[in-house]
Order: structure tokens, then sequence, then C-alpha cells
């Protein structure tokens, strides 16, 4: 792994394991506090920080997930070259195109 996406890797690690724990225990508070989806939808519906935080969340999973795959399938596997790496920006590119899509799905609601 090349030293950029090895750095790369750590950096979206570093604002996925935030996000993951801001989401969880947003989940929690929106389950204790007897949330229904419509009022979850309430206050994320034209909320800019909700998206901003999303996108965010979204773009680093986008950069990391494929970046780890693109090892695992080197190491287990025989797939080397471009073609690995162009499927990879494939994996990123769907990954990138679902959450944004979901994210402001929820934001226009």
């Amino acid at each position: 792994m090349s030293a950029r996406l090895y750095l790369a890797q750590r950096l979206t690690a570093v604002v996925l394991a935030f996000a993951v724990a801001v989401h969880l225990v947003t989940i929690v508070y929106a389950v204790r506090g007897g949330l229904n989806a419509g009022d979850i939808l309430a206050r994320t519906t034209g909320n800019g920080a909700f998206l901003a935080f999303y996108v965010i969340f979204v773009i680093a999973a986008a950069i990391h997930a494929p970046i780890g795959l693109r090892s695992v399938l080197r190491e287990w596997t025989a797939w080397r070259g471009r073609s690995l790496d162009f499927a990879m920006l494939g994996v990123a590119a769907v990954i990138a195109v679902m959450g944004l899509r979901a994210a402001f799905a929820v934001y226009s609601a």
C-alpha cells in the first residue's frame, strides 16, 4: 500500500470513529426519547448541520472502505494492477452516490 493510501485510510478512520460514535449516541438518544420516524425527519429536514455531518461521514466511508477492501483483495487473491484500482474506484463511487442520496433525501424530506 502506498503512503498516500495508508495515510488516507488512517485519517478517514479517525473521522469514521467520531462519526460512528455520534451516530450511535444519536440513535440511542432518539429511541430512549421516544422519537418516531416522523419526529426524527422533522428534526433533520432542512437541517444544514445534519447534512454536513452525514456528507462528511459518507465521504470518509467512501474513501476508507475501498482502500481496506483493496488491501484484503490483494492479500487473499491474485488480483493486482489497474483493474483492481479501477474496481475500487467503482466501489467508492457506489458508496458515495448511495450515501449522499440518502443524506440528501433525509435532509429534503
